[in-house]
C-alpha cells in the first residue's frame, strides 16, 4: 500500500490575552468533495525533517515566516484515501507555531483564510482528526499561558 507523509502546523496568534487560531479554506478536490476549512500542511520533500516541511509548507501556504514553534508539541494523525482506485494510508504531523503577525498571503492552493478564536474554530473545522489537534492545541496553550 503507497503511504505519504505530510506536516504542518496549527497557527496562533494572541488576541486580547486569547489564542486566535488560523485556519484556511481548501477548495474541493479529486480527494475531498467539498471544500473545508483546516490547518496549514503539505508533503515532505526528499531530506526533509517534518518540521522543515512544516516551516516550508507555512511560508508557502500563509507568507508567513516569523514563527515560534512550541517545544513538546507534536501530534499526528492517519487517515486512507483512495486515489483512481488506490488506498494511500496518510500520516501528517502537526507542531504549534505562534506569530505575532495578522497579515496572510494565501497560496493558489486556498481559497481564502480566517483567524478565530477556540469555539468558533472548532466549528468550522470539518475533520475529527483536525478537532481533536485543535484541543490539544488549545489545551498546550492554556497550560503554557498558567505557567
Amino acid at each position: 500500500m503507497p503511504k505519504e507523509q505530510s506536516a504542518g502546523a496549527v497557527i496562533f496568534r494572541m488576541e486580547n490575552k486569547e489564542p486566535y487560531f488560523l485556519l484556511l479554506h481548501y477548495p474541493t478536490e479529486p480527494r475531498v468533495k467539498k471544500e473545508y476549512w483546516d490547518f496549514p500542511k503539505g508533503h515532505l520533500e526528499k531530506g526533509e525533517t517534518a518540521k522543515q516541511a512544516a516551516t516550508r509548507e507555512i511560508g508557502e501556504e500563509t507568507g508567513l515566516t516569523e514563527i515560534t514553534y512550541s517545544p513538546g508539541f507534536e501530534e499526528n494523525i492517519h487517515y486512507y484515501f483512495r486515489v483512481e482506485g488506490n488506498t494511500i494510508s496518510k500520516t501528517v504531523v502537526f507542531f504549534l507555531a505562534k506569530t505575532k503577525k495578522k497579515e496572510v498571503q494565501i497560496s493558489f492552493e486556498h481559497k481564502g483564510f480566517i483567524w478565530l478564536p477556540f469555539l468558533q474554530a472548532i466549528e468550522k473545522l470539518k475533520f475529527a482528526n483536525a478537532r481533536r489537534i485543535l484541543r490539544a492545541a488549545q489545551h498546550y496553550i492554556k497550560d503554557e499561558v498558567k505557567q
